[in-house]
């Protein structure tokens, strides 16, 4: 990958490992604009928008369309890597199928790489992506110890709890890869990097992806 042109990060995580953290922080090393999926999700069911109306809009009110981007991903400024507990409340709760959601998500992906280069942490951004040039797609990871470890802290929860939300959350969003893409979130062939965190910080893991990068460029 070439940092020098426009590229793509696709940053795809179990839950508990610090994936989001990362991705951002990534980003705000990089002076890139940063999208998670869940705000992505977010607004696109905010907003009730499906995959047509998604695309009407990028044909037909561009200037709106590109400022509504800049809305679900603005460039990063020092502010928002500071805070990484930073929420996006989730306000409303209309009614939108997966299959809705899905092809919104993949419209808005697109149309933030389009935009310019970019990270995106999200269970799909590999396999909507597929076809972008100057692309890195990297898996983050962790031991279940840890994970569990993570998720009590941050969400002050037990083991138990911990343990069951990770269960769970892994079979649906494995089950929600293999729907839509045909392979599994767990086959490794899909990345280009994969991080195992339980010996890594956040910023460790962001100075390894970013040597990673360096050794690609310098190949």
């Amino acid at each position: 990958m070439n940092t020098k042109e426009k590229f793509v990060i696709t940053i795809s995580r179990e839950v508990g490992t610090g994936g989001r953290t990362v991705g951002r922080k990534l980003a705000g090393k990089l002076g890139v604009r940063y999208s998670d999926k869940d705000l992505v999700k977010e607004l696109t069911k905010k907003f009730n928008l499906s995959s047509y109306e998604v695309e009407r809009l990028k044909g037909e009110k561009k200037g709106w369309f590109a400022d509504f981007i800049q809305m679900v991903a603005p460039v990063p400024n020092a502010s928002l890597f500071l805070n990484t507990s930073r929420r996006y409340s989730p306000d409303f709760c209309p009614d939108v199928s997966s299959d809705e959601i899905f092809g919104a998500e993949s419209e808005i992906i697109r149309a933030i790489a389009d935009e310019g280069s970019c990270v995106i942490a999200g269970r799909s951004g590999f396999f909507v992506l597929k076809d972008v040039p100057n692309k890195l797609d990297i898996f983050i990871t962790a031991s279940r110890s840890k994970r569990i470890s993570h998720l009590m802290h941050r969400q002050n929860i037990d083991a138990e709890q911990a343990g069951l939300l990770i269960d769970e959350l892994d079979q649906n969003r494995d089950n929600y890869i293999k729907r839509y893409t045909g392979t599994s979130r767990y086959d490794l062939r899909n990345y280009d990097l994969v991080i195992n965190m339980d010996n890594l910080t956040e910023d460790k893991a962001v100075e390894l992806i970013l040597d990673f990068i360096h050794a690609q460029q310098t190949d």
